[in-house]
């Protein structure tokens, strides 16, 4: 077979069953069913690439991602993400414009320049330039509110423990990707230096900014540095400045994504965490670590 389906249904809210998944397996001309997580995940080896579509009407919209990867070399040595809306569940830069008063401003400039409405390196430039005067210790208060995306902690430590190299890369901040990279066990993280003058932010960002250009080069520089080609790395991100690094990646995937993002590749995740990419690679829960 060249090609695996995998369905991954939301955990606590839809259970996958036999019978959805033998209509499935039924309309793709699928072989043996494989489960990955009973009532959360299954894979189905094909001969030819479904249509998505009538796979979604076979499952009558119940809410379960359906995605397709060629059967061979499934499992990445690789994986590169993004942090905001994808490792955690907020967005830094927002919850620090709320702790500065100006949520509502920052807040309608991130959601422009997800969308790909504006370019990111100014858009962050002016967001940034709003928090001037914010005392530094609104930054701690943020991070004591910021929560883990559900199944990021599985997912980097299993891939780390199958010999995976790990890598945050955020057009946020440093000040939280190295947080959340030591609190996951991430090997490394990149993102841009909020400046200060030592008790407030100062409204500026070091240059130049890390940006998607800067994203898509951090993949070719972590898949070198573990010596794989860029088929052999995963990456993950949801917004505008994520395209170039999803597209470039062999497992490039849209988790909960803005439009333009989707549309740069074809592998969607719109209902389940992220344990979704771990069963795309074929793991069982059963070798789940985290």
């Amino acid at each position: 077979m060249k090609f695996v389906l995998v369905l991954v249904a939301p955990r606590d809210k839809i259970v996958l069953t036999e019978a959805m998944v033998a209509r499935v397996r039924a309309l793709v001309g699928g072989g043996e069913v494989g489960w990955l997580s009973p009532g959360e995940a299954a894979e189905i080896p094909c001969m030819v690439e479904p249509d998505l579509a009538l796979v979604g009407a076979a499952l009558d919209g119940a809410g379960v991602d359906a995605l397709c990867v060629k059967a061979r070399g499934r499992r990445k040595a690789v994986l590169v993400a993004d942090m905001d809306s994808t490792i955690v569940t907020s967005e830094t830069l927002d919850e620090l414009a709320a702790e500065a008063g100006v949520g509502e401003a920052v807040a309608a400039i991130t959601r422009r320049s997800m969308a790909g409405e504006l370019e990111f390196a100014g858009a962050l430039r002016e967001r940034v330039a709003l928090l001037r005067g914010l005392e530094l210790a609104a930054l701690e208060r943020t991070w004591r509110r910021t929560e883990i995306m559900p199944g990021a902690r599985e997912l980097v430590a299993t891939m780390r423990a199958h010999g995976a190299v790990t890598a945050l890369v955020s057009g946020g901040f440093t000040w939280f990707t190295a947080r959340v990279a030591a609190e996951l066990g991430f090997d490394s993280h990149r993102a841009n230096t909020l400046l200060d003058d030592g008790s407030r932010l100062i409204g500026a960002v070091s240059e130049p900014v890390l940006d998607r250009d800067a994203k898509r080069t951090a993949l070719h520089e972590v898949a070198a540095a573990r010596g794989v080609k860029l088929g052999a790395c995963m990456a993950v991100g949801d917004g505008s400045n994520d395209v170039a690094m999803v597209s470039d990646a062999g497992m490039g995937v849209a988790y909960h994504a803005q439009t333009i993002l989707q549309a740069a590749t074809k592998l969607h995740i719109n209902h389940a965490d992220l344990r979704a990419l771990l069963f795309l690679q074929g793991y069982p829960a059963s070798v789940f670590r985290g």
